[in-house]
């Protein structure tokens, strides 16, 4: 079995691209306007910007760590087995996601996602994007829990799918992207997972550095993204 998908991805964007792309959401009013850090080689565990219902019904642009931490979560964090993926066969049933795909869904906007091909020893990164260039919609999930000292963490998981013909070829999964048009029915937890299933917009690849074969501070700049 391949490694899990998808482990990597970056959110390189400018303010006035994630407000274009989530206005097709009836009353989106994402906050953070100026604020935007790119990050182009996110690892699990890290804080990623979501898109969220917020509590007013409207949307909001939040961070949540990657890896979601459901509500009943009893031991510490160190001791949460890998979330940062939810497999679309069994989301609607495991345990640690099928509350979240009821009640909180969520966006997650990507810039861009990486996948491996080749031998474990040395591995050869590749780097996915729009083919069009646009910002890309990963379905997501999202949660919040308390640590011992009463501490709120909201977390996040990106949903994967079976790989569509064009991306088989480098991996046998690949994150389920949603279409606009179907931003709102996801996040208002209408229908189930036939949003999850349609065919993705088509992407184009290149191979990058290996470098970001390791994740860090330091691996983490424009240059993590261009073609070798």
């Amino acid at each position: 079995m391949a490694h899990a998908m998808c482990g990597r991805f970056s959110q390189a964007y400018t303010w006035e691209e994630v407000y274009a792309f989530s206005s097709g959401l009836t009353d989106a009013r994402p906050a953070g306007a100026g604020n935007q850090q790119p990050r182009y080689n996110i690892a699990p565990t890290t804080d990623v910007q979501i898109i969220r219902r917020a509590a007013d019904g409207g949307c909001e642009l939040i961070m949540a760590r990657w890896g979601l931490v459901p509500g009943w979560w009893k031991k510490p964090l160190k001791g949460m087995p890998s979330t940062f993926n939810a497999r679309v066969e069994t989301v609607e049933s495991a345990a640690m996601f099928r509350e979240a795909f009821k009640k909180r869904r969520c966006i997650i906007p990507a810039s861009g996602f990486f996948e491996w091909t080749g031998p474990k020893a040395d591995r050869t990164p590749h780097y996915f994007t729009g083919r069009d260039g646009q910002i890309l919609a990963f379905a997501g999930l999202w949660d919040r829990w308390k640590d011992e000292s009463g501490i709120e963490i909201i977390s996040c998981t990106i949903i994967v799918r079976e790989a569509d013909e064009w991306t088989a070829k480098y991996h046998d999964r690949m994150p389920a992207m949603l279409h606009p048009e179907d931003f709102d029915a996801w996040l208002s937890g209408e229908g189930g997972k036939e949003f999850l299933q349609k065919p993705p917009r088509a992407l184009r690849e290149w191979i990058v550095d290996k470098r970001v074969n390791k994740s860090g501070v330091g691996d983490d700049d424009p240059e993590t993204i261009k073609p070798v």
